[in-house]
């Protein structure tokens, strides 16, 4: 079973975070913010990943530090549970439709993080969630999962549509990427031997 826990606490934030690659969808998320709570449900849900996340944050101040160290947790325990990235198909993309939305997630599982996001939001909040911090989160997220990563969301009205389309998309594409592909034969999916 491909899993890792990782905890991370600073003087803003305390992140207990628990990933199983080869799960079942399972999913506990405790975050402080209920949107982002629910991003990560649904992540879980499509990834066929199972997530535990719990946070203790100074959303006194808002909710930046919090979504930021989630990304960053959980973007540790991704590549610890990853691991050598032998036998993996390694490249993965998905266009991800949310009613009026339409995202497209590119994935390379490289070990070498990049972040290209293209996707803006109409308004501010989505309810008390900052639209920003959807960045923020896929950023942190990426870096410390070693992911070379491109969000596209070529149109889209409603901005939970928008941020669901990517977290989706997002989930979809990481579940094909980490699958073991049989015809790898265990090898790092690289001329180079390793990623």
């Amino acid at each position: 079973m491909r899993s890792a826990s990782i905890s991370r606490k600073t003087a803003e934030t305390d992140v207990s975070v628990a990933i199983g690659l080869d799960g079942t969808g399972k999913a506990a998320i405790a975050t402080g913010i209920g949107f982002l709570d629910h991003m990560l449900e649904l992540f879980a849900r499509h990834a066929l990943f199972d997530v535990e996340v719990k946070v203790a944050g100074d959303l006194h101040v808002d909710q930046h530090h919090s979504a930021e160290d989630c990304g960053i947790a959980l973007g540790q325990a991704f590549a610890q549970a990853l691991g050598d990235k032998r036998g993996i198909a390694r490249y993965a993309d998905v266009h991800l439709p949310m009613d009026e939305a339409l995202t497209r997630v590119c994935i390379d599982v490289s070990g070498r993080p990049f972040l290209v996001f293209r996707t803006a939001f109409r308004v501010e909040k989505i309810g008390q969630f900052d639209t920003e911090l959807v960045r923020e989160w896929f950023q942190a997220f990426a870096m410390n999962a070693g992911l070379t990563l491109h969000v596209e969301t070529f149109y889209g009205d409603n901005a939970h549509h928008v941020a669901e389309s990517c977290f989706k998309g997002l989930a979809r594409a990481l579940r094909k990427a980490v699958a073991i592909d049989p015809r790898e034969e265990g090898r790092v999916p690289s001329t180079k031997g390793t990623l």
